[in-house]
């Protein structure tokens, strides 16, 4: 027997799941430990207490963290002079247009530590050369500023990375156990912010990130016992990466966790033919949203982590401050607030009976008799008094009952992430009224009946295995890699012969393990995926069109026209073209047995009723009903 595991890192509690060459799931429970995740990692691995681990994929919240906290590395960047003020200049758009007082967090690397190279490279060539001599002058002013590592951004050196290649020997020369990281390494494509930021922040995470996945590594491969063979790391696109992999390629983590529940939710919908659905994972701390088109989670090209533009393939996530731990209070124009600060695992929310004082989305589940004293997981015992109490004075304050202020708390948190669930569907062009809701985490099926009333959803799916979803995806999740390519050609003069050529050179470049590659029993091996990032001329930004080698340019042309209609509503009478090309292999992951056993007698549950699940609680609303499903599932629908 050979156990593929995936254990996700969250606010509150860290989860377990493992699957054995059957396809059979065991999952354990246990509370996060913030100061240091591993401990909470390993200690998963000690309450499961097997032999037989062969594979572990980590979900980690370590890059996020880092972004948000603003503890990462010492970085110096090097850019092309009179480009210096990248960082500080960003992009004309503004979230809010009129908001004269908005102000955003400083770059990750300050105008002190960047240095001004004296080259220049055209889109038609290199206009000034960047000597030797000079390379070792701009390592000479790298050196001063005493930097933990190096960033690189030289213009248009995803067309030829030439004089960064040459700075980078040049700072080795005199910082050889500095690294040096190259935007043409990192990002190989166009846009110069965009291209700036995401190589500062793999620079400003890849020390901290390394020094946490060696030292997970170090700790998993010398326990005595379940020692895997196989340790591996999701990134935010939706695969497995080796530690070694992922150690060097620090910013494709920033969304590592939230990503597995997405993959799980869509590993899920594929097995019950679901092809369209929204998906909401409410945790201790936060709730993601995400996208599933037909049977796959949506990937886009990139986006925000705490308000640092990265432009690496990720799935939609939003995430929002709405999770169970999320503190209820009153501002000072007396509205209910929920939000965004939370309990977390310390104190946490009052019924968790661990110091916390303030009421929180969970206090307010309990007051109402959604959450029973029966079992919680990590060991946690509910103080049901102590969460009425502190609804009580909370609503002292907005001088109302019990019961409405703990209904109100739920219905603030529940508008946050219907506002959310609408952005990731709507802006998209998909009505939200057409897909199912995929509740999970601890508290997503809690809340999947009131969202979807919000949002007009007439189906609700709470899957096996709720509670642990996220950890489910990591653990069944195939190993992936993905390769890109700076294209910038008009598709009417696209050559058939030069577009295969250039696929072809990217699916060798992304060739994937031997063991990854070798077919499981019972998986369903799939093959490489291109995708051509898209535009029309004079357009801003690129839409990811699927394409095959054997398609013609015609073909691709039409199939970007009939994205960009579904996508926004209309067509231009202008060229498309190609900005990039990019490349994904994935290896075979491993299939889950939903079936049970034996057909589970007919089990029907009519609103309002809770029922404590293995490892979630489902809160079935006024006006719906639910039925278990075959695979351990609850179908919900309204009445």
């Amino acid at each position: 027997m050979s156990l593929w595991i995936g254990v996700d890192v969250g606010g509150t509690f860290t989860d377990l799941v493992a699957i054995d060459n059957q396809g059979r799931i065991e999952t354990r429970k246990v509370l996060s430990t913030p100061t240091d995740q591993s401990e909470g990692v390993l200690e998963s691995l000690r309450a499961l207490a097997r032999p037989d681990v062969d594979r572990f994929v980590h979900g980690t919240t370590i890059a996020t963290n880092m972004l948000l906290e603003r503890k990462g590395a010492r970085v110096a960047l090097c850019v092309t002079q009179g480009f210096t003020d990248l960082l500080y200049l960003r992009r004309q758009n503004r979230a809010s247009l009129y908001d004269l007082t908005v102000d955003y967090p400083p770059p990750l690397a300050s105008h002190e530590m960047t240095v001004a190279v004296p080259e220049r490279i055209e889109p038609q060539g290199i206009t000034k050369p960047l000597t030797p001599d000079v390379a070792r002058q701009v390592a000479d002013q790298v050196v001063a500023l005493n930097p933990d590592i190096v960033a690189v951004l030289l213009l248009h050196s995803y067309r030829d990375p030439s004089h960064e290649r040459m700075l980078r020997i040049a700072i080795h020369e005199r910082l050889p156990a500095v690294d040096v990281i190259l935007s043409s390494d990192v990002f190989p494509e166009i846009r110069e912010y965009e291209r700036a930021a995401t190589t500062v922040a793999e620079a400003y995470l890849r020390p901290g990130v390394a020094r946490y996945l060696r030292n997970l590594q170090y700790r998993l491969t010398n326990r005595p016992t379940d020692r895997p063979n196989t340790i591996g790391v999701m990134t935010s696109s939706g695969g497995m990466r080796s530690i070694d992999e992922a150690a060097s390629g620090a910013v494709q983590l920033a969304l590592s966790g939230p990503a597995g529940g997405v993959v799980g939710a869509a590993a899920i919908a594929r097995e019950l033919d679901i092809e369209r659905a929204l998906t909401i994972d409410i945790g201790g701390t936060s709730a993601d949203v995400g996208l599933i088109l037909d049977g796959e989670p949506l990937v886009e090209p990139g986006g925000n982590v705490a308000d640092v533009p990265i432009a690496m393939p990720r799935v939609l996530v939003e995430t929002v401050s709405s999770g169970g731990g999320s503190i209820a209070w009153v501002d000072d124009g007396g509205a209910l607030q929920v939000g965004p600060h939370s309990a977390g695992v310390v104190p946490g929310p009052v019924a968790f009976n661990r110091g916390g004082t303030q009421p929180t989305v969970t206090d307010a589940h309990v007051a109402l008799k959604r959450i029973a004293e029966s079992r919680m997981s990590g060991g946690v015992s509910l103080d049901i008094e102590g969460a009425r109490e502190s609804v009580k004075a909370l609503a002292r304050k907005l001088g109302d009952t019990e019961a409405r202020t703990a209904q109100a708390i739920i219905a603030t948190a529940d508008a946050t992430m219907a506002r959310a669930l609408r952005r990731v569907s709507v802006e998209r062009g998909i009505d939200p009224r057409t897909c199912t809701l995929i509740a999970f985490g601890g508290g997503g099926p809690l809340h999947a009946c009131g969202l979807a009333d919000m949002l007009g959803i007439e189906r609700v799916l709470v899957p096996p295995h709720a509670g642990v979803l996220s950890a489910l995806g990591l653990a069944m999740t195939p190993e992936r890699r993905e390769t890109m390519k700076s294209v910038m050609q008009r598709v009417d003069e696209w050559d058939d012969r030069e577009r295969r050529s250039q696929l072809d050179e990217l699916s060798a470049r992304a060739s994937l393990r031997a063991e990854s590659a070798r077919p499981q029993a019972g998986a369903r091996p799939r093959a490489g995926k291109w995708f051509a990032r898209m535009r029309y001329a004079g357009q801003g930004h690129e839409l990811d069109v699927p394409l095959t080698p054997q398609q013609s340019r015609d073909a691709v042309g039409a199939a970007f026209a009939a994205l960009h209609e579904r996508r926004y509503g209309f067509n231009l009478p202008y060229p498309a073209e190609v900005v990039s090309l990019r490349h994904v292999a994935e290896g075979v992951g491993r299939p889950v047995k939903l079936e049970r056993e034996s057909k589970p007698p007919a089990r029907r549950l009519v609103g309002p009723k809770s029922l404590a699940l293995q490892d979630a609680t489902l809160f079935v609303a006024k006006g719906w009903s639910g039925r278990l499903l075959a695979s351990g599932a609850w179908h919900l629908e309204r009445t």
